[in-house]
């Protein structure tokens, strides 16, 4: 190109800029299909929040087999998810030491299924990772991965030294409340009556911060209130995380951080895990589909001679043999409706609307410090990501958004395991200190 005159090389230069352009512009449908597949086999896909029951830990029915739940080893295996954050969610009780021995028996037996599956039942399909380092290996092994989670303290009691405990059966994060405010903090759902205990954290929340950084166990921020939120991570000497929220601008729900939480969460060099539960990525689009789906599948009902739970929140809230029979019995209604959900004229909240939410955050805070979660098992999914067997099609939505590999890569687990890292790394210093 030196012998050419300086009209002549932009005239050149142009036209391969053009030309380039013009290349990438022409990328099929099929092509970018398959660069995003490309691009979901080489990262580690990690899903911060999936709920268990014990009763899917048994030899006659396990995570081994491709259950009707959402998340399990087959379905980790068809959607390319590599990593399981499997939760020990005890519900919100009574302040009371029967209460509190009640929810630590209950935790208990959902650490127990965890090692059980990963030690016994399935241990050449699925390992426990208790580090980032962990991950990585087990992942380039070729098995999927457990990791344990903590939804709320609760089930702690009044005695402090079970948050050790909990940590050396494998607990890496842990909420210090759920639905209802507990002895450690305030919930979210104080906003739905203005009645709060403490005001943010108990004194036994602010000891139980400092003892979560000493056992290098992530603070999560995902029910407890605004206040508690700000507070612990005021408090905390470590980065946190929210395992499993969206952003509060978005969608004006208490379970979903508003700005001045995430702006605290930048600072504190934490990680939001994007949760992809309908009714909080998009309320008004999510009720209007239920109001139609619930009128199709009553019709349904009533015409199988079923009768119906509308409320999702009790049929979650039922102990796990009566919910497990009464699934069971509306089978058949769910399979005719499945049938027939083309009658619906409304739309379902979809992977589109849950990806917004994904843009508005890194917006707003950083890619550094957003990630990817679904609450599985606990009442999330959305129209394309409503188990593990479809997690390609978030990883899709974020390449056709133009997220290069190593966004894409930070968010679906390289944050989140950043995180850890930071919180062990802490950890250790402050028993180094003594």
């Amino acid at each position: 190109m030196k012998f050419l005159n300086s009209a002549t090389k932009l005239t050149l230069l142009l036209a391969i800029f053009v030309f380039g352009a013009c290349s990438e512009a022409a990328e099929t449908e099929e092509e970018l299909v398959s660069r995003a597949q490309g691009i979901h086999d080489r990262v580690i896909t990690l899903d911060t929040h999936n709920d268990i029951s014990v009763a899917n830990f048994t030899e006659e029915k396990n995570y081994a087999m491709n259950l009707d739940n959402q998340v399990n080893i087959p379905k980790m295996v068809e959607g390319g998810l590599d990593v399981s954050w499997m939760v020990v969610y005890v519900g919100q009780g009574p302040l009371t030491d029967e209460g509190f021995a009640e929810a630590k028996a209950d935790a208990l037996s959902k650490f127990e299924a965890i090692h059980w599956l990963t030690e016994v039942k399935a241990p050449d399909q699925i390992e426990l990772a208790l580090t980032s380092d962990d991950v990585r290996r087990i992942s380039a092994s070729g098995k999927k991965v457990a990791m344990i989670a903590i939804e709320n303290a609760y089930q702690v009691g009044m005695d402090m030294g079970n948050i050790k405990k909990f940590q050396e059966l494998g607990g890496r994060y842990m909420s210090l409340s759920h639905n209802g405010h507990s002895q450690f903090s305030d919930s979210n759902t104080g906003e739905r009556d203005s009645l709060w205990l403490y005001n943010g954290l108990s004194e036994m929340g602010k000891e139980a911060v400092a003892e979560m950084n000493k056992w290098g166990i992530m603070i999560d921020l995902s029910h407890p209130s605004k206040l508690s939120n700000l507070q612990a991570m005021a408090l905390s000497k470590a980065p946190v995380i929210a395992s499993h929220s969206a952003a509060r601008a978005m969608n004006d729900v208490s379970r979903n951080l508003d700005d001045e939480q995430l702006m605290a969460l930048k600072a504190n060099g934490g990680v939001i895990q994007t949760v992809a539960f309908r009714s909080y990525v998009n309320s008004a689009k999510d009720a209007a589909y239920s109001d139609a789906s619930n009128a199709l599948r009553t019709a349904i009902a009533e015409e199988m001679g079923v009768t119906l739970v509308t409320n999702r929140r009790e049929v979650f809230q039922m102990p796990a043999e009566e919910r497990e029979a009464y699934m069971a019995s509306i089978a058949p209604v769910n399979e005719a409706f499945e049938a027939r959900k083309g009658e619906l004229t409304a739309e379902p909240v979809n992977v589109s609307d849950f990806v917004d939410h994904i843009d508005y955050l890194v917006n707003l805070i950083g890619i550094d410090h957003v990630g990817i979660s679904s609450d599985f098992d606990g009442g999330g999914g959305i129209f394309g990501w409503n188990s593990a067997a479809e997690t390609f099609n978030v990883t899709l939505e974020l390449v056709r958004r133009g997220y290069s590999e190593e966004q894409i890569a930070q968010m679906w687990s390289g944050n989140l395991l950043r995180v850890l890292d930071d919180v062990q790394r802490i950890a250790a210093e402050i028993q180094a200190e003594g």
